[in-house]
């Protein structure tokens, strides 16, 4: 490796450490080429994210990452942390009681929506996304009955959330006038989200879980769990340490 692509590297990997706060190192078989092409990409993102994220609840220094087309509605609503990437597309809406908070080095998919209320007559609780966690590309969070998601949770593609349901008891009466119910979904720290999951309304999923692509999420799951299916079933524990 030439001393020029050296300097390179090692920049790019100390402006990224200083945006995410944390030592940050390139894989050593990253073409130096795709380096360029990275940071280029990124930093036209922070350019854009200057742009775009006027009117958010941010620090000057914040460092937000914008994709080509995303969408920031109800801004005084939406609160970002330090490094938080927003990828082409996404859609991101703060109205509700309580808004929408990106933790610290938080990762929206692109395509992904953020939708804390979906009728106006009545406001949605809103959405809490903790450090470090990150939610793959084509994802829903429908937050108006509360969407709490702790540090460290990593989600692949196409993950939804359902944090509310319909009131049907009355046959005599359409579903839609009928009202709503709202329990809220939380996932607890340090969690891995399959792709395909959807977590329904009261999904209450503790620390450490690990969560099979495809599975439907209700009801309370152990800490520590390994879940798969529809309903998603505890198949065995975590080991200590972390293992499976």
């Amino acid at each position: 490796m030439s001393g020029l692509d050296a300097g390179i590297r090692k920049a790019a990997e100390y402006a990224a450490s200083r945006i995410k706060r944390t030592e940050y190192r390139l894989d050593p078989d990253l073409p130096v080429a795709s380096v360029v092409g990275i940071s280029g990409r990124r930093s036209l993102g922070i350019l854009r994210g200057l742009v775009r994220g006027v009117g958010l609840r941010k620090s000057l220094w914040s460092a937000l990452c914008v994709g080509r087309g995303v969408s920031f509605r109800n801004r005084r609503l939406i609160k970002v942390g330090k490094g938080v990437t927003a990828g082409r597309g996404a859609v991101l809406d703060g109205l509700s009681r309580r808004g929408l908070v990106l933790g610290d080095n938080v990762t929206i998919g692109p395509y992904s929506i953020i939708e804390t209320s979906g009728i106006i007559t009545n406001l949605g609780e809103g959405c809490v996304m903790g450090a470090r966690s990150a939610i793959g590309s084509h994802s829903f969070i429908g937050a108006a009955g509360g969407v709490w998601i702790g540090e460290d949770v990593i989600m692949g593609n196409r993950v939804s959330f359902h944090s509310e349901n319909h009131v049907f008891k009355d046959t005599s009466r359409p579903i839609r006038d009928q009202g709503l119910t709202r329990e809220g979904i939380t996932i607890d720290d340090d969690c891995w989200v399959g792709a395909n999951v959807t977590f329904l309304d009261g999904a209450r999923v503790g620390r450490g879980c690990v969560i099979a692509a495809g599975s439907v999420v209700r009801g309370e799951i152990p800490p520590m769990s390994v879940i798969a299916g529809v309903p998603a079933k505890v198949m065995k524990m975590r080991e200590k340490g972390g293992t499976l």
